[in-house]
C-alpha cells in the first residue's frame, strides 16, 4: 500500500511539472540579463583590452575566400549555415559575458587560408581545421573533419582557388571523430586501395576510435549534443560558438583504416 502511495504522489508531481513545462529544456527558456550579471560582465570587461585589434589581425591573416551558403545533407537537411553567427557584430550585448563575445568574433572567421607557402586551412567548415600541405604531385589532408558533407564540400572550396589536384596522402593525427569523421568525403577506399595513397596514424588509431565511437558512441554523441549547443538557437541568448570553433557537423561520419602507423621505431616517411 506504501509503494501506491508513492507511486500516486510522483505521477502527481510529474503530471503537475509536465503541466507547467513550456518544453524548453534544461535551464528553461531564455531570458534577459539580470542585474548580477550585467554588473559582473561590466566588471569583467574591465580588466580586458577590448579595443585590442591584434587579435583580429592575426585571424584575419592569411586569408583567401570565404564560403556562402549552406551545408546539406543528401535529403537536403540543413547541417550548417555559413550566416548563422552574422549576429556577432559590434560590443558584447547584456547575455553573453565580453570575453565570450569576443572569442566568438575571432573563431567566426571562416574560409580558407594561407598558413605558409605550400600550407593551407580550411576553418569554420567544421569545428575543426582541414589543413592542407601541397605535395609534389597532390594534396595531404591532415584531419579531414567530422562529416562527409563538410568535408568534401570544403576540399571542393580548396580546389577552387588551389587547383582540382589529387588527394596523394590523409594524416589522421588522433582519434577523436572530428578529425576523422569526415575521410569518405575526401577519399574513398577504393582510391586508397588503387593509387595506395598513404593514410597515416598513430599506434592504436583503430582502437581508440572503436572504443569511443562505437562501445561509447551513444553517450559520446548525447554528450557533445550538449557540449556544443546542437539544438540552441544561434542568438545571443543560445549558442554563439562553441569554444574551439563554429558548429559540429552532425552528418554522415565514417572511417578508413589506416595503411601507415606511426610506432616510436619508425624511420621518417616521405609523403608524396
Amino acid at each position: 500500500m506504501q509503494i501506491t502511495k508513492l507511486h500516486a504522489a510522483l505521477l502527481a508531481v510529474l503530471i503537475t511539472l509536465t503541466g507547467c513545462s513550456k518544453n524548453t529544456g534544461i535551464g528553461g527558456a531564455a531570458g534577459d540579463a539580470s542585474e548580477t550579471t550585467l554588473k559582473a560582465n561590466a566588471l569583467f570587461a574591465q580588466e580586458l583590452k577590448l579595443d585590442d585589434q591584434q587579435g583580429f589581425e592575426n585571424a584575419k591573416r592569411g586569408f583567401i575566400a570565404r564560403p556562402t551558403g549552406q551545408i546539406k545533407a543528401a535529403d537536403g537537411t540543413v547541417l550548417k549555415d555559413f550566416d548563422a553567427y552574422a549576429f556577432l557584430d559590434g560590443t558584447a550585448p547584456p547575455t553573453v559575458n565580453p570575453s565570450l563575445w569576443r572569442h566568438a568574433q575571432l573563431n567566426a572567421q571562416v574560409g580558407l587560408y594561407k598558413v605558409t607557402d605550400g600550407v593551407y586551412q580550411l576553418r569554420g567548415f567544421d569545428i575543426a581545421n582541414l589543413t592542407i600541405i601541397e605535395g609534389k604531385t597532390g594534396l595531404i589532408l591532415v584531419d579531414p573533419l567530422t562529416a562527409k558533407e563538410s568535408s568534401s564540400l570544403a576540399l571542393e572550396f580548396a580546389r577552387k582557388h588551389l587547383g582540382n589536384k589529387p588527394v596523394t596522402g590523409v594524416i589522421l593525427t588522433h582519434a577523436h571523430a572530428d578529425h576523422f569523421g569526415g575521410i569518405l568525403g575526401v577519399i574513398s577506399a577504393e582510391e586508397v586501395q588503387a593509387r595506395k595513397v598513404p593514410v597515416v596514424a598513430s599506434y592504436g588509431f583503430m582502437e581508440e576510435a572503436t572504443s569511443e565511437n562505437i562501445m561509447v558512441g551513444a553517450a559520446m554523441g548525447r554528450r557533445s549534443m550538449y557540449q556544443f549547443g546542437k539544438n540552441l538557437p544561434r542568438n545571443a541568448k543560445g549558442n554563439v560558438d562553441t569554444g574551439l570553433g563554429k558548429d559540429v557537423v552532425y552528418g554522415s561520419l565514417g572511417i578508413l583504416p589506416p595503411n601507415w602507423i606511426i610506432v616510436k621505431s619508425r624511420q621518417p616517411m616521405d609523403i608524396d
